[in-house]
């Protein structure tokens, strides 16, 4: 048995059109990596694994961006209705973090004061601003494993994932889009604030086919959410169910996880595996999930996987945000590590462990 912490219908609906990533994903390009130079030994990003040769067609992923200027004007839908705007700057960094006792409790209610953080191991210059239970907009991709292995379970791991949408999609304030994914990634509805829209595009999913995790990871994380950038700070999350048994992804596990951390998404996994043992996909998930501020969740029977969605959506009401500047920050693309501790040593704080600088 395993003990871990705890955070849209099916038929006759009308099929909307499908995107499928031919394109993507492909592995990150030398316009995409940090430079040669070494960081720091105590701040050194995961370390990048080789990538086998790949088809000439497939497109190389973009230069991270290094304005924080959305490319596109902001319209009325663009701009949450409610709460505090927090402007984005090149020079600064968006933190969402999540704080809990020692028993998986969210603590909420908490000031800037009750924490420290190091950039890159140093105090930051100044500290720009400080939410407690932030409502800032979310942008959230649901990634759904829609490979033979899940077959026998897949219709109610797709009412879960319908109710879990309807639950945390804010009209005019929320975004969201659903991708399912086997030997490659389709996007079963777009990003939308419609429940209903992305309701039918979960139903749409039909299983087949073999397992591309890291690929589907990677193609939402560089061409849905750091492609559709806003001139507002948002929160950024993907919620992935599947067991995390890859067999056919072009990227690596380590490209995945670094998309993820430049394109400032937090993961949250929900393993299929029930089988009450730990698999190799089980520990995979749960490190990409730790490497961006996430958690993962191991339902033990196929009932839980509803309750899963429902911790995830509670945490995603319970976050911290902060920004600051960094001290000595420069524009380089290299690999900065950070560290929100809680004066409260009884208090453990979830945050992504660090991010790549833009590169001018």
């Amino acid at each position: 048995m395993r003990h871990f912490l705890s955070a849209f219908l099916l038929v006759g609906v009308t099929a909307a059109p499908i995107t499928r990533g031919q394109d993507l994903p492909s592995a990150p390009s030398s316009t995409s990596k940090a430079p040669a130079q070494q960081p720091a030994p105590q701040a050194a990003a995961p370390a990048p694994s080789a990538s086998a040769p790949l088809p000439a067609a497939v497109s190389q992923p973009p230069k991270p961006a290094t304005t924080a200027t959305a490319a596109a004007p902001a319209t009325d839908e663009d701009v949450p209705s409610t709460g505090t705007i927090i402007k984005k700057r090149v020079d600064e960094v968006n933190v969402i973090f999540t704080v809990t006792d020692k028993g998986g409790k969210f603590i909420k209610g908490l000031k800037q004061a009750d924490f420290s953080v190091l950039d890159d191991h140093k105090p930051p210059q100044s500290m720009v601003a400080f939410r407690s239970e932030t409502n800032l907009p979310l942008r959230v991709g649901l990634l759904v494993d829609a490979s033979n292995s899940i077959r026998d379970r897949f219709v109610f791991e797709q009412q879960a994932a319908t109710e879990f949408l309807n639950q945390t999609v804010r009209p005019k304030v929320d975004r969201a889009f659903v991708v399912g994914f086997d030997s490659t990634p389709e996007v079963t509805a777009d990003f939308t604030d419609s429940t209903e829209k992305l309701g039918k595009g979960v139903a749409m999913l039909r299983p087949g086919g073999g397992t591309a995790l890291w690929d589907a990871i990677y193609y939402a994380c560089r061409d849905k959410l750091l492609k559709h950038q806003d001139d507002f700070a948002v929160r950024r999350a993907i919620v992935v169910l599947s067991d995390g048994d890859d067999n056919q992804s072009r990227v690596t596990r380590q490209e995945a996880t670094e998309m993820a951390q430049r394109a400032e998404v937090i993961v949250y996994a929900i393993s299929t595996n029930i089988s009450g043992v730990v698999t190799r996909g089980d520990k995979y998930l749960q490190e990409l999930a730790e490497a961006t501020g996430g958690r993962v969740f191991f339902p033990m029977k196929l009932d839980d996987i509803a309750e899963k969605f429902a911790q995830i959506q509670e945490e995603l009401r319970s976050q911290y945000a902060l920004a600051y500047k960094p001290t000595d920050f420069q524009a380089d693309g290299r690999y900065r590590a950070i560290d929100i501790l809680a004066s409260n040593k009884k208090y453990k704080v979830r945050a992504r462990k660090g991010y790549y600088a833009p590169r001018q």
